[in-house]
């Protein structure tokens, strides 16, 4: 069976959801395919261990979209400040106290009611994949996988696994880090692959829920902790990240649940607040990987299809976002021109305001990893003389939370320069 739309998008994960969402509240005529619906919502079950923080920016997208208000309805914790520090401990850490050199950004000093949410990815999936399905032009494929990409000059169409050909005008890949849909449209990719792993973990704690998210930055990698909603009693959820080696991390999933809290108790910060039990854990590689292109004739690349980013900051979801919001537009274009959605110009436009954005942000990320993982003196001195600088100069801090919620679109002049300045920044 043949049919045909003007845009389909293969991956409805968070940001594939999104932009269906968007452009079938446009009038188009969407398809979205995905291996599988997302879960039914369950507020008895214990959270995803997969969360992401929904930045400022991001909300209002999502809001305009109309499934923020049944995300909310869901589980969100809403955070109104983040913490960072130096965990390191050298000869040189004496020159300044680690309280000196801890930065705080808050809400209250950006005339914000908040700086985001934590948000479970299920619960932002399952939103707005209702969201996109409860659209008329909304056409939804679950259970359904890609298995071949015609990718012409004039038209384009993809075979699904149950030999169904879908035409489309315009072809969307939003289907993850390793998609399908660039490895079909022939888009190399460059990727670096860091020596780091990332362990999440879902645990309980003992007291109220914590309006602060932090991160205490060790050689090793970064240790941070995410507020959740409430548990029973007088306990609250939280999600924790251990940044560390492929064998350490190795060691630490072997271990039971009682003696992986006792690590966690012994190497976090103190800031950490008491476990009472340990839910899931588990540990995934992490690269930075960038598209060498976002466009090929009809096939267009959002999100982490088009790159993926060191999670330092949980800003990887967010340009996802941000990428959906600026494809939605520029189609939105083109319908009221009456182009065609594969309009060379009009896809270039929108590579060209995309790449540099997630590439600044790749970068910066980029410099955050190798200043703070490495025992070298000078860039321990360096990056606590940062953070003490960064501390003593308000307005410029406030500059760098403005562009992470997503208020401003650009980073601050000198944290710009510095990553345009890093070896690679060009070649990304």
């Amino acid at each position: 069976m043949t049919q045909a739309f003007d845009v389909v998008i293969v991956g409805a994960g968070m940001v594939g959801a999104a932009l269906a969402t968007g452009l079938g509240r446009s009038g188009f005529k969407v398809a979205l395919i995905d291996q599988a619906e997302p879960a039914t919502f369950d507020a008895d079950l214990p959270p995803d261990i997969r969360v992401s923080a929904i930045s400022a920016g991001s909300e209002r997208y999502l809001a305009e979209l109309g499934a923020w208000p049944a995300i909310k309805a869901m589980r969100t914790t809403v955070y109104t400040r983040l913490a960072v520090w130096d965990e390191t401990r050298h000869p040189l850490s004496n020159l300044l106290p680690r309280k000196l050199a801890e930065v705080t950004f808050d809400a209250c000093a950006l005339g914000a009611s908040h700086l985001g949410h934590i948000v479970e990815n299920a619960v932002t999936q399952r939103a707005l994949w209702n969201s996109a399905s409860s659209e008329p032009g909304v056409t939804c494929f679950p259970g359904r996988t890609l298995t071949a990409l015609d990718n012409g000059a004039e038209a384009a169409q993809v075979t699904l696994d149950n030999h169904d050909i879908l035409d489309g005008r315009l072809i969307v890949g939003a289907d993850g880090g390793n998609s399908g849909v660039r490895a079909l449209a022939g888009i190399g990719v460059r990727r670096d692959q860091y020596q780091q792993q990332a362990m999440v973990i879902s645990a309980r704690y003992r007291g109220p829920v914590k309006d602060i998210t932090w991160q205490g930055f060790y050689p090793s990698g970064p240790r941070a902790f995410l507020p959740l909603h409430s548990a029973d009693g007088d306990q609250c959820w939280a999600s924790l990240v251990w940044y560390d080696s492929p064998d350490t991390l190795a060691r630490l999933k072997a271990l039971s649940n009682e003696q992986l809290l006792q690590e966690i108790t012994r190497a976090f910060p103190q800031e950490l607040p008491p476990l009472t039990h340990i839910e899931a854990k588990a540990s995934f590689p992490i690269a930075r990987q960038h598209a060498k292109r976002y466009v090929n004739q009809r096939v267009v690349l959002v999100g982490d299809a088009a790159h993926t980013i060191n999670p330092l900051a949980g800003q990887g979801v967010n340009l996802g976002f941000q990428d959906a919001r600026c494809l939605q537009t520029q189609l939105r274009e083109a319908q009221r021109a009456g182009k065609d959605l594969a309009d060379p110009g009009l896809l270039a436009a929108y590579e060209h305001q995309r790449r540099p954005a997630n590439r600044r942000m790749m970068l910066a990320m980029d410099l955050f990893y190798h200043l703070f993982s490495n025992r070298t003196p000078p860039l321990h001195l360096l990056r606590n003389l940062g953070l003490g600088a960064a501390r003593a100069m308000p307005f410029a801090r406030n500059q760098v939370a403005r562009y992470a919620m997503g208020i401003d679109d650009e980073l601050p002049p000198l944290a710009s320069q510095i990553a345009r300045r890093r070896p690679g920044f060009k070649t990304l």
